[in-house]
């Protein structure tokens, strides 16, 4: 019976080369799935909170634009101004004589009321909260999708080491061959 031994004539390397694009693909895929698995929860543990603000102080409206205090928070968002009141007799500016900005601007709206005075404003908006889950869940996503740095650097020593596997078999090849001397002391 005769024995068939295998030969990868050929195709030195290629072994090596198909398992480092595997493993690549594969940790590209791992960390994919983990990243929006981590954008999820952090969506899951997010929290909103709505804040109303009445009579903030200190600002006058002669054409100039104010930022309310509240802008500052994180995410903010959906702020609506509720009332307009006279700092010094408290006396009702109607709502319509500003504009409210998305990013917690306040602006005379109008030329009926010249705004010489200082006046106090009620406004509401929402924000957001991080805590300690989106804050660990953030640091998990962020190092997880880092790992793909470290693409360039498999690359460079797979390809090392399929030249190094090269190299090999063509001076056995050469020895083989009979091309070379027998080596002296």
């Amino acid at each position: 019976m005769k024995t068939r031994v295998r030969a990868d004539n050929g195709v030195a390397g290629l072994t090596i080369l198909l398992s480092l694009v595997t493993m690549l693909f594969v940790i590209g895929l791992l960390v994919m799935i983990f990243s929006l698995m981590g954008g999820e929860l952090r969506d899951a543990t997010f929290t909103t909170t709505a804040v109303a603000v009445t009579n903030e102080s200190g600002f006058y409206l002669n054409g100039t634009t104010y930022t309310v205090d509240g802008a500052s928070a994180n995410d903010f968002s959906a702020f609506t101004v509720t009332a307009v009141h006279n700092a010094t007799d408290g006396a009702v500016i109607g709502v319509g004589n500003v504009t409210a900005g998305a990013t917690g601007t306040v602006v005379n709206a109008t030329s009926t009321w010249n705004g010489a005075y200082a006046v106090n404003v009620s406004y509401t908006y929402n924000y957001g909260a991080e805590n300690t889950a989106t804050g660990v869940i953030n640091d998990t996503t962020a190092s997880i999708s880092t790992v793909t740095d470290w693409y360039p650097i498999f690359i460079v020593i797979g390809a090392m080491v399929v030249l190094i596997l090269l190299t090999v078999i063509i001076i056995t090849a050469i020895r083989g061959s009979g091309l070379m001397a027998g080596e002296s002391a």
